[in-house]
Order: structure tokens, then sequence, then C-alpha cells
């Protein structure tokens, strides 16, 4: 047997391994979103208030090396505020909340001051955006499940396209396993998305074609961005609470930067009180 064969048997073991724990845990994970995105209201909005509490005690868990509980705490407090608020209308007190608890958090911190700042931005950014644009009991579910159709396809579509052709490095000094390949395939399997979509009679052709082009490209900067953070402070996985994908910012960083962009536009379009009918209606 070659010097070299064992370590590459089991680097391919490996790899296998990752795979089918990530196809697992999609298959479980991507069902039971859909079915709370169709529910909607409190459910809904307990789920995301959740997963931000989670994405900033992760992000805390990433920048800082000794964790201040007065930090945490106010950040968790503030983003249930936050997710209360929103459940019973109250929008200007959850944007209120979202402005007051970073001042805290800044006020409490004795350095990388904003770094913790901008983790709750992030946190409560993710929140407000997912609950916005799910609001609208016509179009609310259509407008969120698009944007997570294309991020899911775009992670898929990447993940398969990188590993199966490969070439130059997208970024290599922030995400060295990212290929132009990978980008492009991501891309493409978006836009089989907006064909479908459109088929379905979601909205119109160019333009479900353009914002699943424009959330592809999104949603792959935000997962850029969060590998730069990562890389900064030398973490590989925020945690590793989900097999195969590490952790929930692993997970949602494609996501958050995806509805975020989705909620800013359908603000644009719809206002405050019609996010995702703006975002959604052609």
């Amino acid at each position: 047997m070659a010097p070299d064969a064992r370590p590459s048997v089991s680097g391919e073991a490996k790899g296998s391994s990752n795979l089918f724990s990530r196809v697992v845990a999609a298959l479980i994970l991507a069902p039971l979103t859909i079915m709370v995105v169709f529910a909607g209201g409190w459910i809904w909005i307990l789920l995301v208030t959740a997963v931000a509490i989670g994405l900033f005690y992760e992000w805390d868990g990433i920048v800082n090396a000794k964790r201040d509980a007065r930090i945490i705490a106010i950040g968790v407090i503030a983003l249930e505020l936050i997710g209360l608020a929103l459940w019973f209308g109250w929008t200007g007190i959850a944007f209120t909340t979202a402005i007051v608890a970073p001042t805290l958090i800044a006020y409490l911190s004795n350095e990388r001051r904003a770094w913790n700042v901008g983790g709750f931005f992030y946190a409560a950014a993710a929140l407000i955006a997912s609950v916005l644009v799910r609001l609208d009991p016509a179009v609310g579910f259509y407008a969120l499940v698009y944007p997570l159709l294309i991020v899911w396809v775009t992670d898929i579509g990447g993940y398969f396209a990188g590993r199966g052709i490969g070439g130059p490095k997208l970024a290599p000094r922030i995400s060295p396993k990212k290929t132009w390949a990978g980008a492009i395939g991501g891309i493409v399997l978006s836009l089989v998305i907006a064909l479908a979509a459109t088929w379905l009679g979601w909205g119109r052709l160019v333009p479900m074609v353009v914002i699943a082009l424009v959330l592809s490209i999104v949603s792959q900067f935000g997962d850029l961005f969060e590998s730069r953070v990562k890389r900064q402070f030398g973490v590989k996985d925020s945690s590793q609470i989900i097999p195969g994908h590490g952790g929930l910012l692993d997970r949602l960083d494609g996501f958050v930067a995806a509805i975020v962009f989705a909620a800013l536009f359908g603000y644009l379009r719809g206002g405050l009180d019609g996010v995702g009918r703006g975002f959604m209606m052609w």
C-alpha cells in the first residue's frame, strides 16, 4: 500500500460522513422550518426569537475569549423583548429596543466594543426582518419561503459544484474552500427555483429571476462575511449544534443576509406594514 493511501481513504471517509450528516440534518430541519413558516404567527416569532438569541450567543463566543454575563444577559433580554413586541405588533418598541440595547452593551464592553455591538445588531436584524417579511397574511408565507429556498439551493449548488468542478478560489484569504465554480453553481440552481416559482404563479418571470440572482449573491456575501469574522478570531465553527453544519451562525449566515435584504427591499416598496407584499408582489 502506498504511504499516502491511508490518509486519503480516511479523508474520503470523513468527507462522506460529513455529507451524510449534512443530508440527514437538512432532511429533518428543512420540512420542520417550512411547517413553522406556514404556521406563522406566534410559533414563527417564538422560533426566530430563540434562533436570534442563539446567533447572539454564538457571536459572543467567537469574538470574546472570556464571556461577560452582563452583556449576554442584556442581549438575551433585549432580543426577547423585541420578539414579544413584534408578537403584539409594537414595532416602535421593537426598534427602540434594538437601539437602546446596543448602547448598554457598548457601555459595558471593556474591549471589542464594536464587535459586541455588531453581534447584537446582527441577531436583532435577523429577528426583525424574519418577522416583518412573514407578517402579511396573504403573501407572507411565499415572501419568506422564497428567500429560504434560494439560500438553500445556493448552498447546495455551491457545495456540489465546488466539490465536483473545483477550480479557482473565490476568496482564498477568507474561505479557502469556496470556488468560483461553487458560486456560479449556486446561482444557476437559484435560477431554477425562480423558474419554478414563476410557474407556480408566485410572480412574473423577469422580476423573480432578478430577485433570485440578487438573493443568491447576497447570501454568498453573507457566508463570506461570517467566514471573515471567524477567521479574524481563529475559529472554525461557531458551535456544533447542527450535525454536519456547525452552529447557527454557520448555517444561517446566508439566510440572515438574504432576509435582511428582502425586508429592506420590501419596506422601500411596501412600507413598514407591507414588507412581505412589497418584496413579493410584482
